[in-house]
């Protein structure tokens, strides 16, 4: 995935994939490298690829996508039906299907659980409502059955809601990814599943498109090793667009309604409101867009963002906060809000607390508040058990904690601090790792703060130990002011004179618990397919060793999964069939759902959030 290319949407690539011969699908992900490192020039609504001296592939934007396959053109003599241009479509971003509008931005910047920040429901276009084709389907369906009661005939069968054939599609599809795994899902797998998504938009199935699509912008950072890539977090992609789709047919009433998720998130009038910064963070996604969220508070604790994201990258994530905030007339960046106060009129206010920047909003600066007075200091006055069990109910998964910095540890992902909580050891993290954000460099210089006190703002990440990202904290040598680690950079003049960091402990593999040897068979399912689960020959062991520990049901599931991988008919002929991908994708799925049930728990048991677990086995090394 090129972030230089403008954002595609589903149904764009879709339609030219599927128009190619096979012969030029067998050559379209090597067209799609190919054109990926060729050099980009933007000239206002227009992209041009140069494919070589003599050829160029011209992409036109309606607003700040490609909308339509024609708005792909390609120089070179066998165009229309070339590579070219379905190589131009797959190496882009995967857009939505239409811009959002400024009261209603497509993204807020809310983080996930493994920090990466990610869209709300994927906006729909608003020219063809999916209701009026559902019902006018209906409509004709039963039109059509009473004249057949009039002449006699037979009823037909009753046919299966379109809703549910939608959901059947994007289930085959994404099965499909998981049986290749992001090493062999290319460019004719991604396209097939963000045909599905259309689908499934055009049904009404708002929920599983935005999940759909969010799996196919997965892959692709995958296999274009985009450093923002995390595998937990395709494989939770993974597994939502399957189990979305898996419950679709079946559910009704709410659940349904649920299930099927919104065009785009509503938003409600809260009149007015007086906000108090607490801290900026910057959001660079592996979906392609970029930019920044600041968190604010009202005097009752209720949390609210401000958001700017937008196409782009590492460049818009760092420039964003210095930009001016999109509420009311205020000239507030998001920087300076961060730190200050902001009085809203007219306000409206969406279910994560995103506001809205609608015409009727009026909003000016106000005074802040520092982390140690009122309104802001009964953040940290709440338990932390009540706060993590909070995060992991509702989602909202921000933790202001006070800690005392102890040291540093190496783990295979990287450095991270060692900290006391009230007695509770605790693990503080990264929340990005890519070089142009200075968390990392911000965390290294805060392990020469080893013996101090701090509030800090961090973001649960669901384990067996304790464990957080960091985003923001007072700074080391004056309470009064703050330091947003993903956008301000710590000099050594900030820390207490004397101080040296301190080594980094390295951890080792026994530390983990034994859930992690099916955690582990479900991720390199979702890296390497079917076929690893086939060469592998510890699958056995693994389970036998997850029941002698206490954990029957994860050594069922693990061999349950191993045995699913490895099944394959014959015909009567003694021909081998193809993989069954439906029962396939069915038993990675139940390890999948299980071992984040298990690790949520586990989580909540380790931070003090819950009783000794209940309902779910547990177990320890």
């Amino acid at each position: 995935m090129s972030p230089d290319l403008p954002p595609v949407v589903p149904s764009v690539t879709a339609e030219l994939v599927g128009a190619l011969s096979p012969r030029l699908r067998k050559r379209l992900d090597g067209g799609v490298a190919k054109l990926a490192a060729r050099p980009v020039v933007r000239e206002g609504d227009t992209v041009r690829i140069a494919v070589d001296d003599e050829t160029d592939v011209t992409l036109h934007l309606t607003g700040t996508a490609v909308t339509s396959a024609d708005a792909i053109r390609c120089g070179c003599l066998l165009a229309p039906g070339c590579l070219h241009r379905a190589a131009a479509a797959s190496a882009a971003p995967v857009a939505e299907d239409m811009p959002v509008a400024d009261d209603m931005p497509g993204t807020d910047g809310t983080p996930g659980t493994d920090g990466t920040p990610v869209a709300d429901d994927a906006p729909v276009a608003d020219d063809a409502p999916p209701a009026a084709d559902t019902a006018q389907a209906a409509d004709d369906t039963c039109q059509a059955t009473v004249g057949q009661r009039a002449r006699g005939a037979e009823e037909p069968a009753e046919q299966p809601r379109p809703e549910a054939v939608a959901a059947r599609a994007v289930y085959d599809a994404a099965a499909a990814v998981l049986d290749a795994g992001t090493d062999g899902a290319g460019a004719v797998l991604q396209a097939e599943l963000l045909r599905a998504a259309h689908t499934a938009r055009l049904a009404g199935l708002h929920r599983a498109f935005a999940a759909a699509v969010s799996v196919v912008t997965e892959v692709r950072a995958a296999r274009s090793a985009d450093p923002g890539h995390r595998l937990a977090g395709l494989s939770r992609a993974l597994a939502d667009v399957l189990t979305v789709a898996h419950r679709l047919p079946h559910a009704t009433g709410t659940d349904l309604a649920g299930l099927r998720g919104t065009a785009r998130q509503p938003y409600r009038p809260d009149g007015s409101l007086r906000l108090y910064g607490l801290f900026s963070e910057p959001v660079l996604t592996a979906t392609g867009y970029a930019g920044a969220v600041t968190w604010t508070t009202d005097a009752d604790g209720r949390l609210y963002t401000v958001s700017d994201v937008a196409p782009g990258g590492p460049a818009r994530a760092t420039g964003a906060a210095d930009r001016a905030v999109r509420i009311g007339d205020t000239t507030l960046t998001h920087r300076e809000l961060s730190r200050a106060g902001l009085a809203v009129s007219g306000a409206t206010v969406s279910p994560t607390g995103r506001l809205g920047a609608g015409a009727a909003v009026r909003a000016v600066r106000a005074s802040g508040a520092a982390w140690h007075a009122e309104p802001l200091d009964r953040l940290w006055a709440q338990p932390v058990a009540e706060q993590v069990a909070r995060a992991l109910d509702a989602g909202r998964d921000l933790l202001f904690l006070e800690v005392t910095l102890t040291g540093a540890v190496r783990e295979a992902t990287g450095d991270c601090l060692l900290a006391d909580c009230a007695g509770l050891p605790l693990r503080l993290a990264t929340a990005h790792d890519d070089p142009a954000l200075p968390y990392r460099d911000n965390l290294r210089l805060l392990a020469a703060a080893g013996g101090r006190r701090l509030r800090i703002v961090a973001r649960l990440v669901p384990g067996q130990l304790p464990r957080a990202l960091l985003l923001a904290t007072e700074h080391p040598t004056d309470a009064a002011a703050r330091v947003d680690l993903g956008l301000d950079r710590l000099q050594h003049a900030d820390l207490p004179s004397g101080a040296v960091p301190s080594p980094a402990l390295t951890v080792s593999a026994g530390d983990e618990a034994p859930l992690h040897l099916l955690r582990r068979r479900v991720h390199q399912t979702v890296s390497g397919g079917r076929r690893v689960l086939t060469a592998a020959r510890a699958g056995t062991a693994d389970g036998t060793r997850l029941r002698r520990l206490g954990l029957g049901t994860a050594g069922d599931l693990l061999d349950h999964l191993h045995a699913a991988a490895a099944h394959r008919s014959r015909d009567a002929f003694g021909r081998l069939l193809p993989a069954d991908t439906d029962d396939f994708a069915r038993a990675w799925l139940a390890a999948a759902v299980y071992t984040d049930a298990v690790e949520r728990a586990l989580c909540a048991h380790a931070w003090g959030a819950a009783a000794p677990l209940a309902g779910i086995e547990a177990g320890s090394s």
